[in-house]
């Protein structure tokens, strides 16, 4: 063999173990993965590795995205290509960690194929592009039992929230079972209850059945809801409950919440200090004692952390609704009546990042304390809050019960003082609670013996009561999730909607707050856990700085030639203006001096502008060599950097050789 030949072997052998070589680091670098983003925007959180680490059934995750029909697109097209790079390296996230539970499938729908009939009978939003071209950018989740998840569209404002969005999912598509709702309360939130023939006859008598609010109708659209009674001894067969406006509770009401929330029920409690959709009627008011509007759950919310002062009224003038309190009367102001802007919402948590306006009327203020009197006792509490005002928002004091019932939005406004700090309204709390009940409660209960005959007889007609003691768990296993509002009437009707010929239409995000809260409770405390994954757009700081520093320098540099101008104009008026007949030439040639001057000073001004332009460009430009020679040059210095040390090595080898052969 000729050494032309064992030449070309060597070559082909080389190329083959280079592509070999290549092919294997593909494969193994799949599974090795280092995330090296400053907020971890790629790192998995614990809570949805635990929902992954569940999951007992495959489940399909198709990702839908027009990649061909993008590249014909409009910019704003385009712009969701990198937007697509990050859910794609996400969902491949999802796929490692649920060890083959996960079958991800990456779809681009082509124009009359399957897969758009498909992304359409899915429910994808569809964007045409062109006459045959259309944009797909959305997510299917598939079960083995047929359940279906969709997320239409990937919309940029929700990037924060894409890992909640995508487990959330998965979470509810594994869920096979209807969540079930129950509504505790002292309004006639369910309304009257009655139907049929007893309807019939209570509009023949001229009464009206009270008909379920509009927030409750929507809720039976979407879950079961049943009815919780306010004496109730334990709760059982609920997922989720709502606690509105619970007024003078009994004791063993409160217990038998206390224990369903440590028993891992969820649990979303609307308080209120002055409830509005608590009117009294005509009966109630002519008895001389006003009636209480007011709610309290006190009792429980301080072990959770939390507490509502009684009679304190939060308000805020800078989210103050104008309103008019009697017919043909001026709006005015009020203080209490609040509109909650973006500003007031957490943009942290997924119940309140997509408000956009909520309505609140005369809401009372949440404050944090120690859950215990023994601070070292003291739970870890995660208080997240939700609904805040601004900082200028304070809190007043009701003097009496008739300051909201004889409303006088003037003395309202000329009382509230301004506050220095938010005022919160709403709160997401999450533990492992203890009990408001360690020791239990005492109920009466008849006694089940009877010592005679004689003594029934005696006694026919009247119950044998005694007292027992009934004790619960005293601290909870797992992480326990209450959410509490101080508001009431934010829900009602009166509020929350507004009545038309079509029927009720929702007013602001009212409704939306509380079917967010109630998505995120229904989820498992792993979901609950997920937070943002803050900012995927990572723009170029340094840049900006550069940027917006020339750009105040060009500023004033601006201001001040435009501030010459204005001062040799208001010159030469002045000039003319004083001029004195029979002075027309010498003023003429004045103002053609002054206007040269001027010319010379605008052409000497507009090129120091134009210097000042370029330095920014020059140190843009600068920045950008400077990045891209540094890209450039990383990985052959990288290489020269272990050539030379390998290099080093073995020249330290060869002379260790040599010494010990010539020592030998």
């Amino acid at each position: 063999m000729n050494r032309t030949v064992r030449v070309i072997i060597g070559i082909i052998l080389v190329l083959t173990i280079t592509f070999c070589a290549i092919s294997i680091c593909q494969n193994i670098g799949k599974s090795l993965r280092v995330d090296i983003t400053g907020q971890n925007l790629y790192t998995l959180s614990d809570g949805t590795k635990a929902i992954l680490g569940k999951l007992n059934q495959p489940v399909k995750v198709k990702l839908y995205y027009a990649k061909t029909a993008a590249l014909k697109a409009t910019d704003q097209i385009q712009y969701f290509n990198n937007y697509y790079q990050f859910v794609k390296a996400l969902l491949e996230e999802y796929a490692s960690e649920s060890k083959g539970m996960i079958d991800l499938q990456i779809i681009d729908p082509r124009p009359f194929s399957e897969d758009e009939v498909q992304a359409l009978r899915y429910g994808l939003k569809r964007y045409p592009i062109t006459d045959e071209e259309s944009f797909f950018f959305g997510l299917v989740v598939q079960t083995q039992f047929g359940v279906e998840k969709v997320i239409p569209m990937f919309v940029p404002d929700r990037q924060s929230f894409i890992e909640y969005d995508i487990t959330y999912l998965i979470d509810t598509a594994i869920t096979r079972q209807k969540t079930k709702i129950g509504v505790l309360s002292s309004l006639p939130v369910l309304g009257s209850g009655v139907s049929g023939y007893m309807a019939q006859m209570m509009q023949m008598q001229g009464q009206r059945p009270k008909r379920p609010w509009t927030l409750v109708e929507q809720l039976r659209r979407q879950y079961e809801v049943k009815g919780v009674d306010a004496d109730v001894d334990s709760i059982k067969d609920v997922d989720i409950l709502l606690v509105i406006h619970p007024k003078d509770l009994p004791e063993k009401t409160l217990f038998a919440i206390d224990q369903f929330v440590l028993k891992g029920g969820r649990v979303i409690v609307c308080v209120d200090p002055h409830s509005f959709a608590d009117a009294p009627d005509q009966m109630e008011m002519q008895s001389g004692v006003p009636p209480s509007q007011n709610s309290d759950l006190n009792r429980l919310l301080r072990n959770w952390g939390v507490e509502m002062p009684p009679k304190t009224i939060a308000g805020d003038r800078n989210l103050a609704l104008k309103a008019a309190i009697m017919q043909n009367q001026r709006p005015q102001k009020i203080i209490g009546f609040l509109e909650l802007t973006p500003q007031c919402f957490n943009p942290d948590s997924v119940v309140t990042a997509d408000l956009n306006q909520v309505r609140m009327l005369f809401p009372g203020v949440l404050k944090e304390v120690s859950n215990s009197d023994n601070h070292e006792d003291d739970i870890k509490v995660d208080r997240r809050p939700l609904l805040l005002t601004t900082s200028r928002g304070s809190s007043w004091t009701l003097s009496s019960p008739y300051e909201l019932m004889m409303l006088n939005p003037s003395q309202l406004m000329q009382k509230f003082v301004d506050g220095t700090e938010p005022v919160t309204m709403g709160y997401l709390l999450t533990g492992k609670f203890k009990s408001s009940f360690p020791e239990g409660i005492e109920i009466e209960v008849e006694k089940g013996e009877k010592e005679s005959s004689i003594e029934q007889e005696e006694a026919e007609g009247e119950k044998k009561i005694e007292k027992r003691r009934v004790t619960g768990i005293t601290e909870a296993t797992e992480d326990c999730t209450v959410a509490v509002f101080s508001d009431v009437d934010f829900i009602s009707d009166m509020v929350a909607y507004q009545r038309t010929f079509v029927g009720s239409i929702a007013i602001a995000d009212n409704a939306a707050l509380m079917l967010n809260t109630i998505d995120e409770l229904r989820g498992s405390s792993d979901l609950i856990s997920i937070r943002s994954r803050g900012n995927v757009s990572r723009p170029f700081v340094v840049v900006d700085n550069i940027e917006k520093q020339a750009e105040r320098a060009t500023a004033a540099e601006e201001a001040r030639i435009n501030a010459e101008i204005a001062g040799f104009e208001n010159e030469l008026n002045d000039i003319v203006a004083s001029a004195k007949e029979g002075e027309e030439d010498i003023i003429g040639s004045s103002i053609i001096q002054k206007k040269k001057d001027l010319e010379l000073k605008l052409h000497d001004a507009q090129r120091k502008l134009r210097r000042v332009k370029m330095k920014k460009r020059e140190q843009i430009e600068s920045l950008g060599r400077i990045l891209q020679n540094f890209n450039m040059l990383m990985t052959p210095a990288i290489i020269l950097i272990v050539a030379i040390v390998l290099g080093i090595r073995r020249s330290i080898r060869k002379r260790h050789y040599i010494s010990h052969a010539s020592d030998a």
